[in-house]
């Protein structure tokens, strides 16, 4: 008798682990400037070599202590943001990531007005575009653009489907296939960001797998 079908364990981990990182940290993401700004300061703290739970808790600390939009960011002082991190448990990079923060925050402001959707707007349903302009924001490095467009595919559906090597590391270790298109025709288009994070998780933690393949295997 075989195992359980791909379809049946993508549905399993949807069902068990498929939050996004921005729904996990408190954001409710829609088209609008103050989400999508929180969720690539999120992407930020989330690329650094560090655990995503200590990301997601700092990202919220700098979230409750104001500092939700570029404009607030900037005008914070670098002690503020400093604080903030370090709140969170960001410590090991905190002085250099307070400082990246501020000078992507005016970055946003010069250049789009604060308004990443501007940022879309240039890049013109091109990705590789948006990647590049994405690429020019302190910090914000190859895996903080993919978690970035990973998390807003839902919102900003020309992305789709975005399932960058850490959820195609993650589906390896499900036993589902190593390619994006196919691993996004397992689930429907409005749940692609959901199981790409799911999929992230399984990549990070041998407990989801553990998790997975004994639900579905039941």
């Amino acid at each position: 008798m075989g195992g359980p079908s791909d379809r049946a364990v993508a549905r399993t981990l949807l069902e068990r682990h498929g939050t996004t990182y921005a729904e996990e940290s408190g954001i409710r993401l829609r088209n609008t400037p103050q989400p999508l700004y929180q969720v690539l300061v999120l992407a930020h703290l989330l690329s650094a070599r560090i655990r995503a739970s200590v990301a997601v808790a700092s990202a919220v600390a700098l979230f409750e202590a104001g500092l939700r939009t570029p404009r607030r960011m900037a005008d914070a002082t670098w002690q503020q943001r400093v604080d903030a991190l370090g709140e969170g448990g960001y410590r090991r990079y905190d002085e250099r990531t307070a400082t990246q923060l501020g000078d992507a925050a005016q970055l946003l402001l010069n250049e789009y007005g604060g308004d990443l959707r501007r940022m879309r707007d240039a890049a013109d349903g091109d990705a590789g575009a948006l990647r590049t302009a994405l690429r020019k924001v302190p910090g914000l490095g190859p895996a903080g653009c993919d978690i970035f467009l990973r998390e807003v595919q839902g919102v900003w559906p020309e992305l789709a489907p975005c399932v960058d090597g850490k959820a195609v590391q993650g589906a390896g270790r499900l036993g589902l296939p190593g390619d994006g298109r196919e691993l996004a025709r397992l689930v429907g288009r409005d749940e692609l960001a959901a199981f790409a994070s799911a999929l992230v998780r399984a990549a990070l933690d041998k407990s989801v797998v553990d998790d997975v393949r004994a639900a579905a295997d039941g």
